[in-house]
């Protein structure tokens, strides 16, 4: 089922090669120790995101440089990637937040230009593409399966390259360094995804457009009901991009007459779920701020999206009236 798995997601997204492993988080350190990181190694990546990109730098062994976004898509903006490079930079590690890919061509350029790998963390972002081109064919990319997510195996990852060599690598290294039983070749661990997993996630792939274009629709219906709303600033697909919309992310303006926080309550006693994803910069939490290898870099745009940005339900099973619900509750917050 695992071999399955990684065979039919390979053929969806296009890519060589795909190792599954246990969950995304291992994807991730994974992906990066594949690249053989050494103390004072840095990996520019972006402050908004769950905090598993960071703890996987962490992990891998390297330092944490971070850009700042761009509103438009929440992810991290190219140029200001370029300005953080360095001596010390080897890998940069886009997110690919809430569905919709970053700005991958400029992003791909510039790691070509200074000789630097690319991680994509594409947690939430399977099948999504920029031009024709899949999240996580541009680099090393990193998938996960929690149950949240867009496909689940209600625990999981899959780790996708084209590199023959870094496939290699990557599957020596989730299971124990072996490359047969017993011959080891390199210090390992058990990243393994098990065949159970597998077998929970594969009967999604055939019907996944059918679940985009749900959350595409619902994404539609609420951009239309939100459009002469002032105070608020709905979500947008960028030209050349395919977005999944694993979130539905709108931003609160500066002058707006509620906070986030207060629009949260209010959705709430409606009985409608949100979530802010996320509502701090990653790196600003106390088990962080004293370690050296988390890099204080200033990003205010991204501070400022995460004082203001909240998470409105757009999955498949979101029905029309319920659509209805939603907007008229938000609707009805001011």
């Amino acid at each position: 089922m695992v071999a399955r798995l990684e065979r039919e997601f390979a053929e969806m997204i296009g890519v060589r090669h795909v190792i599954a492993v246990n969950n995304g988080t291992t994807a991730l350190i994974a992906a990066l120790q594949a690249f053989d990181l050494q103390p004072g190694d840095e990996v520019v990546t972006s402050p908004f995101t769950f905090v598993a990109t960071l703890n996987a730098i962490l992990q891998a062994g390297a330092t944490a440089r971070f850009a700042d976004i761009t509103v438009d898509d929440f992810n991290v903006s190219a140029e200001l990637i370029e300005e953080r490079i360095n001596e010390r930079t080897k890998v940069l590690m886009p997110v690919h937040l809430y569905g919709q890919t970053a700005a991958m061509s400029e992003i791909s350029t510039i790691a070509n230009e200074h000789g630097l790998g690319i991680v994509e963390d594409a947690a939430q972002a399977h099948g999504a593409s920029l031009d024709g081109k899949h999240a996580g064919t541009w680099g090393v990319g990193c998938f996960s399966l929690y149950a949240t997510k867009n496909l689940t195996s209600g625990e999981g990852g899959l780790i996708t390259t084209d590199d023959d060599d870094i496939a290699d690598r990557l599957r020596l290294l989730r299971n124990q360094g072996m490359r047969a039983r017993y011959q080891y070749e390199m210090a390992g661990n058990n990243y393994r995804m098990t065949d159970l997993q597998a077998a929970v996630c594969i009967p999604q792939l055939s019907t996944y457009d059918a679940n985009v274009a749900a959350r595409q629709h619902n994404a539609d219906h609420l951009g239309e009901a939100f459009a002469d709303l002032d105070w608020l600033t709905t979500p947008a697909q960028l030209p050349g991009r395919r977005h999944v919309w694993h979130q539905y992310t709108v931003l609160l303006d500066d002058d707006a007459p509620i906070t986030r926080d207060e629009l949260a309550a209010h959705l709430e006693r409606q009985g409608v779920g949100s979530g802010a994803y996320y509502p701090r910069i990653v790196s600003d939490y106390d088990c962080y701020r004293n370690d050296d290898r988390v890099r204080p870099d200033p990003v205010p745009v991204a501070e400022s999206v995460a004082s203001r940005c909240l998470s409105l339900p757009v999955h498949p099973g979101v029905d029309e009236p319920q659509l209805d619900t939603i907007t008229a509750a938000v609707r009805s917050a001011v």
